[in-house]
């Protein structure tokens, strides 16, 4: 009876061990390439989950969206910090949800052109060269050209330059494009940094509303049970998450953020960027 007892005993508190031990998620983030680059720029980040959360994560490394797609389709990967434009992609493939929005204060877009351009209005670039980032980008290319789009100007009536910003900057400047769509705070940068001509050099005769936040999604397998708790913390304890994330400068455009509750049909209006694009489908990045 002793010896029994003595077994179940054992066998009880081994249950219990085990049960209390954490699970371990798996963590990747769309635009960061190799686990060195990870750990360095996010590895404060994860540190931070795992003390709100009380559950550890390991870095996945993803050399690109597509990779994180089907990482989480194969389920080895069960959280990951993306953009909008990604997520609208990554949910039609995999069925991944939001649940945390890093909201940026004055993540917008807008329409460049020369001070002295005889551009006031945006119909007024009929045929002309359009500078914008490269295909696919949220603020860069899908922004740019719905806000067009919706102030009168479709595809097909103007000639888009895809390039990067300090060159569509230079383009603009230059006289060889007639206006830039462009993600209006990297672009302040890029105009401040520029001591060659003054800052009213430019204008803006476009500017888009906020677009929808970058986002922490979760894997379709992942129970919504885990989901809702990882959440909870994460908002319950958003300073200490926001400390991790800007913790180091590569995520300096996340300064100002806040980390609010988010829900699928935030990304709607990214959804008509890509129709308004020619992808209604959603179901391939653009490259």
């Amino acid at each position: 009876m002793k010896f029994r007892l003595i077994i179940a005993s054992v066998m009880l508190a081994v249950s219990t061990a085990f049960g209390a031990i954490a699970d371990t998620y798996k963590l990747a983030v769309t635009d960061v390439e190799g686990l060195e680059r990870l750990q360095i720029e996010w590895g404060p980040f994860k540190n931070s989950l795992e003390a709100v959360t009380g559950e550890k994560f390991d870095f996945y490394g993803v050399n690109s969206r597509t990779a994180a797609a089907e990482a989480l389709r194969a389920k080895t990967v069960d959280f990951v910090v993306s953009g909008p434009a990604e997520y609208v992609v990554i949910n039609k493939l995999t069925n991944a949800r939001p649940i945390v929005g890093l909201g940026r204060p004055d993540y917008f877009c807008g329409i460049i052109v020369r001070a002295d351009s005889p551009y006031n209005r945006v119909p007024e670039l009929k045929g002309q060269k359009i500078a914008m980032s490269d295909i696919g980008s949220t603020s860069g290319h899908l922004c740019p050209t719905q806000l067009l789009s919706d102030l009168g100007l479709g595809l097909g009536d103007f000639e888009p330059i895809h390039t990067s910003r300090n060159i569509g900057h230079e383009a603009v400047k230059n006289g060889d494009v007639a206006a830039m769509g462009t993600n209006h705070n990297s672009w302040l940068k890029v105009r401040n940094g520029d001591t060659s001509v003054p800052a009213g050099f430019f204008r803006i005769i476009g500017r888009s509303g906020d677009l929808p936040n970058d986002m922490i999604m979760v894997g379709e397998h992942v129970s919504d049970e885990v989901a809702k708790k990882i959440q909870t913390a994460i908002i319950e304890n958003k300073d200490k998450v926001i400390a991790g994330i800007l913790a180091h400068e590569e995520n300096a455009k996340y300064s100002g953020m806040d980390l609010v509750p988010i829900e699928d049909s935030a990304y709607d209006y990214v959804r008509s960027m890509y129709t308004n694009a020619g992808f209604p489908q959603f179901d391939k990045f653009l490259d």
